[in-house]
Order: C-alpha cells, then sequence, then structure tokens
C-alpha cells in the first residue's frame, strides 16, 4: 500500500511539474522544428549562402551562379545587408531567394524570446527596405535553434532553416575539401551550407557541375520546401533612398546585456560558423 502512495505521488508531481514548466512565464515552448532538408523523393537540392562579411567573393559567386544559371538561397543580416545594398539588390534581381540571418549575428540561445523576435525584425525592416519584400525564411546565426528561438521565428511569420550537408568551408579553406564534402554527402533533399569564401567560389563551379552531372536539380531553399518566397518586384522599383530610412538600425544597440559574439573574423577557426 505504501509503495502504491508512493508511486501515484511521484505520477502526479511529474505531471504538475510538467504542466508548471509548460505555463511558466519566461519559460519558452518550442516552436515547429527547423528545416534541415526537403522532401527525399526526387533528386533537388538547395545550395545556401549565409552572409555577414565575404562581400568581395560575392560578386563572383553571383557571377558563377549566371554563367550556370543556377539560384541559391543568400541568408544576411541586416547588418551587412545595410552596409551592402547594392549586393543584395543584385542577388534579389538576379533571381536568388534571400533570407533572414538575423541583424547583429548574436548567439540566439543567448536570447530571450522578446530579444530574438526584436533581432529577426530589425533585419526583415532593413532588407525590406532594400528589396521591398518581406523574407520569409530564417537561418539563426551559429545553428542554434533552442526554444526561444524557434518561437520568436514562429511569432515572426518564419520558417527556420539549417541544413544537412556541412561544407565547413570556413574551416578548411580549401576546394577540393569543400568539393569532396558536398559530393560525398549529398542526397536527395539536401541543404548545402556554405560561406563567401575564395575557396568556395573556386569550388562553386565545380560542385555545380558535378551535382548537375549526376542528375540533381538546384533550386531555392523555398523552392525545396514548397511555398515560394514572394518573387521578387525589381530593383528599378526600389527607391534608393528607401535603404536611407532604414540606415539607423545599423547602429541600434545590441539587446540589453548581449554582445554580438559575431563571425566577422573569418580568419577566427575557434568559432563556428553558420
Amino acid at each position: 500500500m505504501r509503495l502504491r502512495l508512493i508511486i501515484l505521488t511521484s505520477i502526479l508531481c511529474l505531471a504538475v511539474g510538467g504542466f508548471w514548466w509548460r505555463w511558466t512565464p519566461g519559460v519558452p515552448v518550442a516552436g515547429p522544428e527547423p528545416f534541415r532538408h526537403g522532401p527525399d523523393d526526387s533528386k533537388v537540392v538547395a545550395l545556401v549562402v549565409n552572409v555577414d562579411w565575404g562581400e568581395e567573393c560575392l560578386p563572383v559567386i553571383l557571377d558563377i551562379c549566371r554563367r550556370h544559371d543556377t539560384k541559391l538561397t543568400f541568408f544576411v543580416t541586416g547588418r551587412w545587408a545595410g552596409k551592402f545594398p547594392d549586393l543584395v539588390r543584385r542577388m534579389a534581381a538576379e533571381g536568388h531567394e534571400i533570407g533572414n540571418h538575423g541583424f547583429g549575428y548574436p548567439h540566439p540561445d543567448m536570447l530571450s524570446v522578446e530579444q530574438n523576435l526584436q533581432d529577426i525584425r530589425k533585419a526583415e525592416a532593413v532588407i525590406r527596405g532594400i528589396i521591398a519584400q518581406r523574407t520569409t525564411l530564417f537561418a539563426p546565426p551559429y545553428g542554434e535553434h533552442g526554444p526561444a528561438v524557434l518561437q520568436a521565428a514562429e511569432r515572426a511569420g518564419y520558417r527556420t532553416v539549417l541544413w544537412s550537408v556541412d561544407t565547413v568551408d570556413w574551416k578548411f579553406r580549401n576546394a577540393d575539401t569543400i568539393i569532396g564534402r558536398v559530393v560525398n554527402r549529398v542526397h536527395p533533399g539536401a541543404i548545402v551550407l556554405m560561406h563567401p569564401l575564395e575557396s568556395t567560389t573556386k569550388a562553386l563551379p565545380v560542385i555545380i557541375t558535378e551535382l548537375e552531372k549526376d542528375g540533381y536539380r538546384l533550386v531555392t531553399v523555398g523552392r525545396l520546401l514548397g511555398g515560394d518566397s514572394p518573387p521578387f518586384s525589381g530593383a528599378s522599383k526600389v527607391k534608393r533612398g528607401t535603404v536611407l530610412l532604414f540606415r539607423e538600425y545599423r547602429d541600434m544597440v545590441q539587446p540589453e546585456g548581449v554582445s554580438s559574439i559575431g563571425a566577422n573574423n573569418a580568419d577566427d577557426a575557434s568559432i563556428s560558423e553558420v
């Protein structure tokens, strides 16, 4: 009888504890799971470039894509987009998909839901001011996707995107290694993560050629997941003065108590660059 009472009491405590965790303010409930890949029923792949630096390499990447008639998904930070609006316009004007990579490149798992929401919306405002289009896909810095991150992205109306094939190009800096990591790990529905580096510019044309030779079709993340981002309305329709309205966001402070531990220095191989 005593054993039964102990068991019932334990079950009741667990139930009450779970209810308390679920409903206590300040304890976020995770949003939808992030997308690491698309459907695996056809040989379709999305190439992703996360951008918070590397503006010197991006024109080369865009030229390669134009020659190969390939569309990428660029996840750009708000602070970078505000500094290089012409590159963002070119990405969009040439048919590439632009996603949200947050504004100031903090560690999202160190932020509250509200702080993550603020960071996402600041980036959205900058990007929208440049291309007159709202972003709908969110790639969290460092790939951090704790409950607060996922809930904030959901509240902001975003689908959170990670990856299934990581080139780790920020670390290896060798074109052959980058190529090998992609062609040996690719699979139907893969999302391949890259960064704007010189070694990546050398690897990219080979990657595109090898994947297409193997029967893969390269698409944007939006198309891979279904429900494309709205088509870009054209750079000529965006007045340059519009960007100035959002320049103030570049100088806005980080959420209180959180530093921008970013990936500005591509040579810092001790930090996971995503």
